[in-house]
């Protein structure tokens, strides 16, 4: 069960509420897909690129406080320590701060798609948006019935990297396209990794996550096929010279991916040790993410 709120300080409780580890989930996909862009055009336009990641990041501030207030209606959190909503005892507050970094961020796009007279960007990031609201939010609440990952892996994979990739070319690219299906799977194992600890939680509030579906051991034995995929496809895809050869870098990132996964098999039954395995998720994802990047600028 989630550490209760008096055991930890308020200092490391207020960090881990604020998650800034999981800004990469952000920054990943618009990189990518800009040094694809990058690789195929040979230029790259830094204001939209820069506004984008700021944009990128605002909409996943909105996405992880909205989600704290969702889930203070359900029950779910009630024993989660770094909940904003539960640090504060200001729901509201959470609500409309996390909807002020919403508007910004799509203010951000807005002005993406001004420049280029073009709404193709802006109508991604709304698609976006709403898949992110569906995954916690009423009366959807999708998550809850174990599709979160299945969400996580179409906005944060195919629908961000194609918009990062469309934002600078205003075209679309099947490299693109196979580079944003690795960085989907590396970002839906940060939310698959999350559940292993939070079982009594989810059951006790009506969530049917893929753990508590599979149970924590069959969710262990199933890591290192979903964790290896991304490694999979990446090899191939060089080999067969759809990527550069210098994509293989992201292989340098496979300790982080081992680590995680021997640590999720060594304690998934035990969630007080298995809790942190979501920040070996988020270390992967990162590195493999930078290094599959830099793989298409080094070309």
């Amino acid at each position: 069960m989630t550490t209760s709120i008096v055991e930890r300080p308020k200092s490391k409780l207020w960090l881990a509420a604020i998650k800034p580890p999981m800004y990469s989930v952000a920054i990943t996909p618009i990189w990518v897909g800009t040094a694809v862009a990058l690789a195929e055009t040979q230029t790259i336009n830094l204001a939209i690129f820069t506004t984008f990641l700021v944009s990128a990041i605002l909409i996943i501030a909105w996405l992880n406080l909205s989600n704290d207030v969702f889930d203070s209606e359900t029950g779910i959190d009630v024993n989660k320590a770094h909940s904003l909503v539960n640090l504060t005892g200001k729901k509201p507050l959470i609500f409309w701060l996390a909807n002020l970094f919403l508007a910004i961020g799509i203010i951000g796009v807005v002005a993406i798609a001004w420049w280029q007279r073009d709404l193709t960007v802006i109508g991604i990031v709304l698609l976006c948006c709403a898949l992110g609201y569906t995954y916690q939010g009423p009366p959807f609440r999708l998550g809850y019935r174990g599709l979160g990952e299945i969400i996580c892996f179409i906005c944060f994979g195919p629908l961000a990297v194609a918009a990062a990739y469309y934002s600078q070319t205003q075209t679309w690219s099947i490299v693109s396209l196979a580079a944003s299906i690795i960085v989907g799977i590396a970002t839906s194992l940060i939310l698959f990794c999350s559940h292993f600890h939070q079982v009594e939680d989810d059951l006790l509030a009506g969530k049917r996550s893929p753990i508590v579906r599979l149970g924590t051991k069959k969710g262990a034995r199933l890591l290192p096929w979903f964790t290896g995929s991304m490694y999979a496809i990446a090899g191939l895809l060089a080999i067969c010279g759809i990527f550069p050869i210098w994509t293989l870098l992201i292989f340098a990132s496979l300790p982080f991916a081992i680590q995680l996964c021997r640590h999720v098999w060594q304690h998934h039954d035990r969630p007080e040790k298995v809790s942190n395995c979501k920040f070996i998720a988020v270390t992967t994802h990162f590195w493999s993410g930078l290094l599959l990047g830099l793989g298409f600028i080094l070309q």
